[in-house]
């Protein structure tokens, strides 16, 4: 099924121009009414779901898609859109069947065969990846996304070379540069040229550039002014990163506080002993939860080096499990997590544990008894480990909030994580953070560890010790050659942990100090923890 953009509804027209132009919110506004009244035209209700899926929206946006394919069984863009859906909900397997389902009637179309490979990427299958995104280049040598993914699937597995030249080759080939780039910078171990720093500035200032280009630009332009020691540039260009993906990733301050006050007032003393033995009793998973940026990857390559420690991902199963407590239909239902907990019994605490470990089994790739779940966001979910997985281990990978605060602000996620986008956002979300914490450590004491990454760079051998003893696992040598696993790492410090632990993670935000009283005073009483020579 194709369609002419020509021969589409005046309202579809103008919310196509609102998403070329990045106005998503316009385009929804325009979108959902026109759905509405038109509940079987398949081309609205694609485009309404693609414009949840840029949103966040992905439980609607999957619901939407679904729909659309069960319209109309051959529109094969609204089945791509699907399985997009379904890989960006973590549902890799399902969204594998939908891609099986195209490739079977095209079999070289290489947008399908890039998704199938970046599900493959997520399940740690590189090795059949790989093999994809070079089938994809040989056919269509100028594809600009699949030497993209390919890059990002190199880099996965420490090919580091090969990965750079694959971004380079796509930053040479036409439109949509800005991620490649942003890719090059987020490497954290390479530099840009003079004549790059002018492409980039060149792009920027092109009035043209597509509104996904130009954020990824501007971070990319932050990284290399800093690079070179030009640090008013370089906040010149977070700043105004931030603010621009920030208008299209919100963030409800005021929302995340009520939640977390309702954590602290649902997961009291009494509740967990009314639960004590409940659960499922699988001792496999090691949640390692805290902020994006603070460490958790070092401690999972640390674990992951243990012969009895297999790394996996930032797995989202705990909190879809959260969601699916939380019973909304529609974002702005109210959420019955985590007071619906109070209902459940003994069996069903002990089924959505076994849930989450066989949903997770897909991750695992090797016999090892226990795997990593890096997933950072999961420190709100503490309350609910214990009660589905009362012998669980949970780590809080823990760092300055002024270092782990302003590297997240600089850092650009591939979605989600909206708290980051902006000096008061992610202050305030460090300080609910830490309140948490505290209470998790109040009503649970010595359940969860603390990993501070300063104190594990100072004393790396005790501060490992340290955190095997936690795990009830036997010290091995090459947890301190953590740096010599070849593991793969899919996060920004991939390249950062595959070097000997140093300082050079300490102590960044210095040189823009002049500029981060926002951020300071945001922190608030926090920072009186945490003396400012970190």
């Amino acid at each position: 099924m194709e369609t002419d953009k020509q021969s589409l509804p005046e309202p579809l027209r103008a919310a196509t121009a609102h998403i070329v132009a990045g106005e998503l919110a316009k385009a929804e506004a325009i979108l959902r009414p026109y759905v509405h009244d038109n509940p079987v035209d398949v081309n609205g209700i694609r485009m309404l779901g693609e414009v949840g899926l840029s949103l966040g929206a992905l439980r609607d946006a999957e619901r939407l898609l679904a729909r659309a394919v069960e319209l109309a069984p051959d529109y094969d863009a609204a089945r791509f859109a699907w399985a997009n859906a379904l890989y960006k909900r973590h549902r890799y397997a399902d969204a594998l069947v939908q891609l099986d389902q195209l490739l079977a009637k095209e079999p070289d179309h290489a947008a399908w065969i890039t998704l199938k490979a970046a599900n493959l990427v997520e399940i740690n299958e590189h090795d059949q990846a790989i093999p994809l995104f070079e089938k994809i280049i040989e056919l269509h040598p100028d594809h600009r996304q699949a030497h993209l993914s390919y890059g990002h699937a190199l880099r996965a597995v420490g090919r580091v070379d090969e990965c750079i030249v694959a971004y380079e080759r796509c930053i040479e080939l036409d439109g949509g540069v800005g991620e490649a780039y942003w890719s090059l910078a987020n490497l954290k171990t390479y530099r840009f040229t003079d004549a790059q720093i002018e492409h980039i500035e060149s792009l920027l200032q092109n009035k043209q550039c597509p509104f996904r280009d130009y954020y990824h630009l501007l971070f990319s332009l932050g990284k290399a002014r800093e690079d070179r020691k030009d640090y008013r540039a370089a906040m010149a260009a977070y700043v105004k990163g931030n603010q621009v993906r920030g208008r299209n990733v919100p963030w409800d301050g005021r929302a995340f506080h009520d939640e977390c006050l309702r954590l602290r007032e649902f997961f009291t003393p009494e509740r967990f002993a009314a639960h004590q033995g409940q659960g499922c009793e699988a001792p496999d998973p090691i949640f390692v939860v805290g902020l994006p940026r603070a460490g958790s990857t070092l401690i999972e390559q640390i674990l992951a080096s243990h012969s009895q420690v297999e790394g996996t991902a930032e797995l989202a199963d705990m909190m879809a499990l959260a969601r699916k407590i939380a019973a909304k239909q529609r974002r702005d239902d109210p959420s019955r997590y985590p007071e619906a907990l109070a209902e459940s019994s003994a069996d069903q605490l002990a089924q959505m544990g076994q849930g989450y470990i066989d949903n997770t089994a897909v991750q695992r790739v090797t016999d090892a008894p226990y795997f990593i779940d890096k997933m950072p966001n999961n420190f709100v979910h503490v309350g609910l480990i214990q009660l589905v997985l009362p012998n669980a281990r949970i780590i809080d990978a823990r760092r300055h909030p002024m270092d782990c605060c302003f590297s997240g602000f600089k850092q650009l996620f591939a979605s989600g994580q909206g708290f980051t986008y902006g000096q008061q956002r992610i202050g305030q979300y460090y300080r609910e953070y830490v309140e948490l914490m505290d209470h998790w450590d109040a009503v649970l004491p010595g359940r969860v560890l603390r990993v501070q990454y300063e104190e594990m760079v100072a004393d790396t051998e005790n501060q490992v010790r340290r955190l095997l003893d936690y795990c009830g696992l036997p010290f091995e040598e090459a947890c301190l050659n953590f740096h010599d696993n070849t593991r793969t790492v899919r996060t920004a410090s991939s390249e950062q942990v595959r070097q000997p632990i140093n300082r050079s993670g300490m102590d960044r935000w210095r040189p823009f100090e002049e500029w981060l009283d926002p951020l300071k005073e945001a922190l608030g009483p926090v920072l009186e923890r945490y003396p400012l020579e970190s």
